[in-house]
C-alpha cells in the first residue's frame, strides 16, 4: 500500500515540471495502459498504473482549471457583472489614494460566461466589505503577471488559487449586505481595529488570528524573511496543528488525571475535539488554501490516530499527501505545499523509531535543526531566501508564538465581546509581539537572508542527498560524506560570468516602466529602476531581487533617463539594497535628494565594451531631456533613449551622424511621440524592444509605431508578452526571453497583429 500511494503521488507531482498539460489523447492512452496493469498481481505493475493514474488525474484537473480562464476575446474589455466578495478585502491607503484588492466569487455576466473566481482592484472605492454582493463594471484581463529571473511568478500564484481573470473596477453598486463566514470575519477584523488602534503590532495580530497579512508592513515582511520566521505569520499547518493539539492535550490530561468518564473512551473524544478546534480555527482564517491543506493533513492524522494506531508510521503522511493531491492537484504550484510536506517528512525521519527519551530542549532544538537542514534543497531549488539566523530565531520564536502569542490572540478574539477582558488579552499580545519584533530586528542585524541564482540540477541533487544523510542517525553514515556533498554549494553553480568584450543586457519586465541591467566582465550598470506608483514599487519587488539573485552587490553606474516615476520610481529601493558608484540623471535637479549628477556627453570603456552617453541640450521638458545610452560590444550595438521624442531623435542623429544599431529600445514605451520613420531608416536595427505594461491606459505601443516597425521588416520584442529579455551583446546570438521557458500554466507568447490593432 505504501508503494502504491507513493507512486500515485509521484505521478501527480510530475505535472509541475511539464511544459504543457498532456493532450486528451495522451491521457486516454495512459488510462488505457493503466487498466490492464491493475489486473496484474505484481507490485511493479500496480505502481506503474498508480503513477499513470496520478498523472492523468492532475493533468485533467489542470486542463479543466485552465479552460475556465477568461475567454481571450474579452481580454481587456469592460463588462458589467455580479458576484459576491469572498475573503477579506485588502486595503492600501496613502495620503493621496486608496485601493482595495479583493476576490469575487460566482461572478456572472449577461454577455458571456465568466470564471467562477476573479481577483479585482478598485481605486478610490466606496466602503466594501466581505460577503457583500455587488454589481460592478470591470475591465477584465486574462490571468497574467510580471515574469523575471529570481522574481515572483504571479501567474503561477493565480493558477494555484484557480483565479480565472483579474480586473480593474470602474464603478459599482452594492446589491446586498455581507452574509456568511466572510462577513463574520470582517466583523472580527473591525473589532480588532477598534481594540488595537494605531498599534504597530496590529498586522501581526491580524495575521495570526484571521490570516490577513495585508496590514504587515514591507519592513515587517522583510524582517520575517531575514529571520526565517515567515511561516509563523502565515496560517498553515503549524498553527492548525497547535490548536488541534490543545484540544487533544486537554482530553489526554483529564484522562491521565483520572477526571475523564471511564465509560467514554478518551482517545476518540480527544481526536474529535481536536478536529472541532482545527476546523473552527480554519473558519476563522477563511479556509485559505494553506489552511485547507493543513486541515486535510490533520483530519487524516487524527482519524488514523482514532484507530489507536501509532503516529510514527509513514502511512499517515503518505495518506495525507495522496488525499491533498486527489482533492486539489493544483496545490503543486504552491511553494507552501512542498515546504510543509517536506518539513513533516524531515521531522518523521529525525524522530520516528529513535530509541531513548529526549529532553524537551533536545526535541525543540533538533526539530529546528531538522527543518532548517531538510528544507535547504527546496529553498535553493525554488530560489527562495535562506536565513542565516533561521534556526536560532525559530528556537525562540516558535515556542513564543505557539504557547504565548497565539493563545493570547485567540483568547482576546474569543473574549472581544467583553472589551475589558478581551482588550487586556489583546494588549498583552500586542506588547509581546512588539517585543518579538525588537528581538528579531536585533538578531538579524548584519545578517540579511541570502538569495542567489538557482544552483544546477546536480548540485541540488548532491545537496538533497547530503541533507538526507545528515538527518539519518549518526551510526548509519560517516560525517565526511554529507560534508563532501555540500562542498559544491561553496561555488556559484548555475551562475556564469560575462566574457571580456561582451555585455549581458537584461530588459526586466516591470510593467508600465523601464529597467535595464547591463553587465560586463567586471562591471554592472542599471539604466532606469522601474516604476513606483499606486503602492507598487518595481525597484523593491523586481529590480532588487534580480540584482541579488545575479550576485550584483555594487552598481558602477545607475543612470536614470529622467525623473518620471515609471523610470526612476524604484531608484530609492534599489539604492537601499546595493551600493552605487555614480548616480546620473537626465533631470538631476529633480533628484537632488539622491545627490545625482547631471547627464553629460561622455564615453568610457569597461572590459572591452564601449559606452557612450548623450543628452539633448535643446530639450524643453523631462522626456526630451532623457539621458541616452549606446553600448557597443565587438561591433554589435544596443541603444536606449528613455522617453526621447521625435525632435530629440533628430538631434541625436545630427550629433552622431551615420549611427546604426542592432538593437533599439523603442522610445517612450512605443508612444507615437517617438520612434519616427526617419529614425528607424537611419538606425536600421534588426530588432526593436518595447518595455510596457499589458493593457496600459496609454495605449502603448501605438499602432502607428507598430506599423513602422513592420514596414521596415524589423523584429518586435515586447515585455508584456515576451517578459524579461536577455541579450548577450557581442556574441551575435538571438535574444532569449522568459516566455520561452514554457510552463503548463503560462499562455504561449503572442505577437502583435498590427492590422487588428
Amino acid at each position: 500500500m505504501h508503494a502504491h500511494m507513493l507512486a500515485f503521488c509521484l505521478g501527480a507531482l510530475v505535472l509541475r515540471f511539464l511544459p504543457a498539460v498532456p493532450p486528451s489523447w495522451v491521457l486516454l492512452a495512459f488510462g488505457l495502459t493503466a487498466l490492464p496493469l491493475l489486473c496484474t498481481r505484481r507490485t511493479a505493475g500496480y505502481c506503474l498504473a498508480a503513477a499513470l493514474l496520478g498523472l492523468c488525474w492532475s493533468s485533467w484537473q489542470a486542463g479543466s482549471s485552465l479552460e475556465q480562464r477568461l475567454d481571450p476575446a474579452w481580454d481587456g474589455e469592460t463588462l458589467w457583472l455580479e458576484g459576491r466578495v469572498t475573503g477579506l478585502p485588502q486595503w492600501q491607503v496613502d495620503a493621496d489614494w486608496r485601493v482595495v484588492r479583493f476576490e469575487l466569487q460566482d461572478a456572472t455576466s449577461r454577455r458571456t460566461a465568466l470564471p467562477s473566481r476573479l481577483r479585482l482592484s478598485w481605486h478610490d472605492p466606496p466602503l466594501l466589505r466581505a460577503g457583500e454582493r455587488w454589481r460592478l463594471a470591470v475591465r477584465l484581463k486574462r490571468p497574467d503577471g510580471l515574469l523575471n529571473p529570481h522574481g515572483f511568478d504571479y501567474l503561477q500564484w493565480l493558477t494555484a488559487r484557480k483565479i480565472g481573470a483579474t480586473g480593474t473596477v470602474k464603478t459599482g453598486q452594492r446589491l446586498s449586505v455581507g452574509v456568511g463566514v466572510s462577513a463574520w470575519r470582517e466583523q472580527l477584523r473591525e473589532r480588532l481595529y477598534s481594540l488595537l488602534p494605531d498599534s504597530p503590532a496590529l498586522g501581526g495580530v491580524l495575521a495570526l488570528s484571521l490570516g490577513d497579512g495585508s496590514v504587515l508592513t514591507s519592513e515587517q515582511w522583510q524582517l520575517l524573511q531575514d529571520s526565517g520566521t515567515v511561516h509563523l505569520f502565515v496560517i498553515s499547518g503549524q498553527h492548525v496543528s497547535l490548536v488541534a493539539g490543545l484540544g487533544y492535550g486537554l482530553v489526554a490530561l483529564l484522562a491521565r488525571l483520572g477526571l475523564w468518564p471511564a465509560r467514554l473512551p478518551w482517545l476518540p473524544a480527544a481526536c474529535l475535539l481536536a478536529l472541532a478546534g482545527a476546523y473552527t480555527y480554519g473558519a476563522l482564517a477563511g479556509f485559505a488554501v494553506p489552511v485547507q491543506r493543513a486541515l486535510i493533513m490533520g483530519t487524516v492524522v487524527l482519524l488514523w490516530r482514532m484507530g489507536y494506531r501509532p503516529l510514527s508510521d509513514w502511512k499517515p503522511w503518505l495518506l495525507a499527501l495522496a488525499t491533498v493531491l486527489v482533492l486539489d492537484p493544483m496545490v503543486i504550484l504552491q511553494a507552501g505545499f512542498w515546504l510543509s510536506f517536506s518539513a513533516v517528512a524531515c521531522l518523521l525521519l529525525v524522530f520516528a523509531a529513535r530509541l531513548g527519551r529526549w529532553q524537551w530542549w533536545q526535541v525543540l532544538w533538533r526539530a529546528q535543526w531538522a527543518a532548517a537542514a531538510g528544507l535547504l534543497p527546496l529553498l535553493l531549488a525554488t530560489g527562495l531566501p535562506v536565513s542565516w539566523v533561521g534556526p536560532l530565531a525559530n528556537l525562540v520564536a516558535v515556542p513564543f508564538v505557539s504557547f504565548l502569542l497565539l493563545p493570547l490572540v485567540l483568547l482576546g478574539l474569543l473574549l472581544s465581546g467583553w472589551p475589558l477582558v478581551g482588550g487586556l488579552m489583546l494588549q498583552l499580545a500586542d506588547l509581546s509581539l512588539q517585543a518579538l519584533w525588537w528581538w528579531l530586528a536585533w538578531l538579524v542585524q548584519g545578517w540579511p537572508a541570502w538569495q542567489g541564482a538557482v544552483p544546477g540540477i546536480w548540485v541540488l541533487l548532491a545537496t538533497a542527498l547530503a541533507v538526507l544523510l545528515l538527518l539519518l542517525p549518526a551510526a548509519l553514515r560517516p560525517l565526511w560524506l554529507p560534508l563532501l556533498l555540500l562542498v559544491p554549494l561553496l561555488w556559484p553553480a548555475g551562475y556564469s560570468t560575462v566574457p571580456a568584450g561582451q555585455a549581458r543586457i537584461w530588459m526586466l519586465d516591470v510593467g508600465q516602466g523601464q529597467a535595464i541591467v547591463v553587465q560586463t566582465a567586471a562591471h554592472a550598470l542599471l539604466y532606469d529602476a522601474g516604476p513606483a506608483m499606486g503602492g507598487q514599487d518595481a525597484g523593491e519587488t523586481v529590480v532588487a531581487p534580480f540584482l541579488r539573485g545575479e550576485r550584483i552587490r555594487h552598481l558602477d553606474r545607475l543612470i536614470l533617463s529622467h525623473a518620471d516615476a515609471d523610470h526612476a520610481g524604484g531608484a530609492g529601493a534599489v539604492m537601499r539594497r546595493v551600493t552605487v558608484g555614480r548616480l546620473i540623471s537626465g533631470e538631476a535637479q529633480r533628484h537632488r535628494q539622491l545627490k545625482a549628477e547631471s547627464c553629460k556627453n561622455d564615453s568610457w570603456e569597461w572590459d572591452g565594451v564601449r559606452f557612450r552617453q548623450w543628452q539633448w541640450q535643446g530639450a524643453t521638458d523631462g522626456n526630451a531631456a532623457s539621458c541616452v545610452l549606446l553600448i557597443d560590444a565587438g561591433g554589435e550595438r544596443f541603444l536606449v533613449t528613455g522617453d526621447l521624442d521625435v525632435p530629440g531623435e533628430r538631434a541625436l542623429l545630427e550629433a552622431w551622424p551615420g549611427l546604426q544599431v542592432d538593437w533599439l529600445v523603442a522610445g517612450h514605451h512605443g508612444s507615437r511621440t517617438s520612434t519616427a520613420q526617419f529614425w528607424l531608416q537611419q538606425l536600421r536595427p534588426h530588432s526593436v524592444l518595447v518595455s510596457r505594461g499589458k493593457h496600459n491606459s496609454y495605449g502603448h505601443p501605438h499602432p502607428l509605431v507598430l506599423s513602422r516597425i513592420q514596414y521596415n521588416n524589423m523584429r518586435l520584442y515586447d515585455t508584456a508578452h515576451d517578459k524579461a529579455m536577455r541579450i548577450d551583446l557581442g556574441a551575435q546570438q538571438p535574444l532569449w526571453s522568459m516566455a520561452s521557458e514554457r510552463r503548463f500554466w503560462r499562455d504561449p507568447p503572442q505577437k502583435f497583429d498590427v492590422v487588428a490593432r
